[in-house]
């Protein structure tokens, strides 16, 4: 009998759906499989408890004896690129071009209503899927952000900033939900790279539009950060609106009167897409994409101790490099430069931040080594905080502020550390969730970062330095002891697994109550 049947027989309903998967897979079956990664479903014995549940949405495509090249899958992933990825770069630097930070730095009603909304919002997500949630909330954030226009007090000033903070709060990790629909494992970091890239770009591009924007001031008798709000806002509402019909539900799914009645990918391709995906990660296919998580799945996920290392990461892994960017502008005036030069003079440690994210991460890629890897980040600041220290008050600016340069273009581990919360999940379920919880704790940690320098610290804050040298130093520890942590795990696990004979395991897999990276044959990257 065929694997597929054995895995998942097929009755007379789903006669449609086995048709159109032998079709689509038939053009696959004599072709020699060059690529190198393992293929789970290889082992009978296994195989049958590893499989996509029914109502999965790329079901009818799986296929464990379909075989394609090497060549085929990077044809399909620069497709996956240019048809996915371009457009959620340009979702994500909308974003960015609204960030709080460009108007009140450290707004704490801001940050409190993020970190709120971050799970709801995955949860919502989940629901009726990151592909229509996305678009609603860029819509939602930039009405709001044009109301901003009409501000008469510090009322509505805490109202929007709270707003703003409820809508985009659970966007990046809706959108790393949406992307690991498409993307591998080891392919994710380096895609949400590109997203932090873009986003730096953004932020370059704002300060020059801002600057442009504000001499409109007067025009229709509107002061010019009135105009900012509203034309900023109506940018990413258009972005947004576009969304709604960029945004497929699935790699199976692409097929639209916006996107074409045949959508992006051929039956052929869509066999490629949803195999891999599912042979790197055969969790990915124990939900379908319009699944609610239910309650006690959500306590699961929380206590979930093997992800709190990486919650724990996210906490303080980039505390050391935030306060160092208002103290750049602090920095700046001493130097005698306006706004706007100010601005230019911002460029320099954006480039640098865009070149080690990017190197940063495919090193990461290469190595396939995230703890380690993801130290560098702090490496690199520490002998930077040291130097702000020792620094006399009476040094030259210039050479205070090429240090500052140096130290805010680091090499920025985020994306990895994103990927890899994402990757051990081992489960839908745990990685709508975990996705969140690790971004929780990183604007918690924006939270922590805004009370390290105090004015009686001032204008160099030495002491507060000494306070990032030390987080620091924790981080790289931090960093080291998650892979100590996940390795202890794994050989634990491999002495009972390999010890196992495959009737055993084959039981084990049938009867455990063991779910997801709980799971005896489950092992964490590091």
């Amino acid at each position: 009998m065929d694997l597929v049947n054995e895995i998942a027989p097929v009755s007379p309903v789903d006669e449609k759906v086995d048709v159109e998967r032998q079709s689509a897979s038939s053009s696959l079956s004599n072709i020699k499989d060059s690529t190198s990664d393992p293929n789970p479903f290889d082992d009978p014995d296994l195989a049958p408890y590893l499989a996509p549940i029914a109502k999965y949405e790329g079901y009818h495509r799986f296929d464990p004896k379909a075989h394609w090249t090497e060549e085929e899958e990077k044809r399909i992933v620069r497709k996956i690129d240019f048809r996915i990825m371009v457009w959620t770069c340009i979702m994500f630097g909308a974003l960015q071009l609204l960030t709080t930070d460009d108007y009140n730095n450290g707004n704490m009603i801001f940050y409190l209503c993020f970190l709120t909304a971050e799970i709801p919002s995955q949860l919502v997500s989940k629901r009726i899927g990151p592909d229509r949630w996305l678009p609603i909330q860029m819509s939602l954030w930039s009405v709001v952000a044009m109301s901003q226009a009409a501000l008469s007090g510090k009322a509505s000033f805490f109202v929007t900033r709270g707003l703003l903070g409820v809508m985009e709060g659970g966007f990046i990790p809706d959108m790393v939900l949406f992307l690991s629909y498409f993307y591998k494992g080891k392919e994710l970091p380096v895609r949400l790279s590109f997203f932090w890239t873009s986003s730096t770009l953004t932020t370059i591009a704002s300060a020059f539009m801002a600057y442009g924007i504000l001499h409109m001031r007067g025009v229709q008798a509107l002061a010019g950060w009135r105009w900012l709000f509203l034309l900023e806002g109506a940018l990413t509402l258009i972005i947004g609106l576009l969304s709604f019909g960029l945004m497929p539900p699935s790699p199976t799914q692409t097929a639209s009167w916006f996107r074409g009645r045949n959508g992006w990918f051929t039956p052929r391709e869509e066999v490629i897409m949803v195999n891999r995906i599912l042979r790197d990660d055969p969790t990915k296919g124990d939900m379908h994409n319009r699944q609610a998580i239910t309650p006690a799945l959500i306590w699961q996920c929380f206590t979930d101790y093997h992800s709190w290392p990486i919650y724990l990461i996210g906490l303080t892994g980039y505390i050391p490099q935030s306060p160092p960017a208002s103290y750049l502008t602090l920095t700046l005036k001493a130097l005698g430069f306006g706004t706007f030069n100010s601005n230019l003079l911002t460029i320099p440690n954006s480039v640098l931040f865009i070149i080690n994210l990017l190197l940063v991460t495919q090193l990461s890629r290469r190595v396939n080594e995230r703890s380690l890897v993801g130290a560098i980040g702090n490496l690199w600041t520490i002998p930077l905080l040291v130097a702000l220290i020792l620094m006399p008050d009476t040094a030259n600016p210039w050479s205070r502020y090429t240090v500052l340069t140096l130290l805010l273009g680091y090499p920025y581990v985020h994306a990895i550390v994103v990927g890899w919360a994402s990757w051990t999940s081992g489960s839908v379920r745990l990685r709508t969730v975990s996705a969140a919880m690790y971004n929780v704790c990183v604007q918690a940690g924006n939270v922590i970062s805004s009370h390290i320098y105090t004015s009686g610290d001032a204008p160099y804050y030495h002491q507060g330095n000494r306070v990032l040298l030390g987080l620091a130093v924790y981080n790289v520890a931090l960093f080291v002891g998650t892979k100590f942590f996940y390795m202890w795990v794994n050989a634990r696990r491999a002495r009972r697994w390999d010890a196992m004979t495959g009737e055993e395991k084959a039981r084990y897999l049938a009867t455990t109550e063991d779910k997801g990276n709980k799971r005896l044959d489950f092992r964490f990257v590091h």
